[in-house]
């Protein structure tokens, strides 16, 4: 895939939009690969125990998942300069039907002389917000 060119992009385009299903499998496989396999994230009675609505995906699978459609549109994870979020919702799985995470990457900010798009993310589950201040910055030729 190509570079995206900095000269065609405008403030407000969309340059990405995905839709991610999370299972409580999703869960296991992601403990496995990260090691962290704090019980909130596979087991109700302790994530309840602890004041949560049920199990959660781990914040960093969300984050993840939610930088990853602008990896793809960028052609190359290197280009990615700076990405911060503010983790301000769990993301409950449920263990029939799982979740719905959707992911809308919208250019925020453009500097010309740095060739640099700040792109917004919009991450949600269940109609709310649940990254707040999504921003990735991504370098461009």
């Amino acid at each position: 895939m190509a570079t995206p060119d900095f000269d065609t992009l405008a403030v407000g385009d969309v340059v990405a939009e995905r839709t991610v299903e999370l299972t409580r499998d999703s869960l296991v496989r992601y403990a496995g690969a990260s090691g962290d396999f704090n019980p909130i994230h596979y087991r109700d009675d302790i994530a309840t125990s602890v004041g949560l609505p049920g199990v959660i995906a781990h914040g960093m699978l969300t984050m993840g998942l939610a930088v990853q459609p602008v990896v793809d549109w960028a052609g190359d994870p290197a280009l990615v300069a700076d990405y911060q979020v503010r983790f301000t919702r769990p993301v409950v799985v449920d263990p029939t039907d799982g979740a719905t995470v959707t992911v809308s990457a919208k250019v925020g900010q453009l500097d010309a002389e740095a060739r640099v798009a700040r792109i917004d993310l919009t991450t949600t589950f269940g109609g709310e917000t649940v990254l707040g201040k999504a921003q990735v910055r991504v370098r461009l030729a």
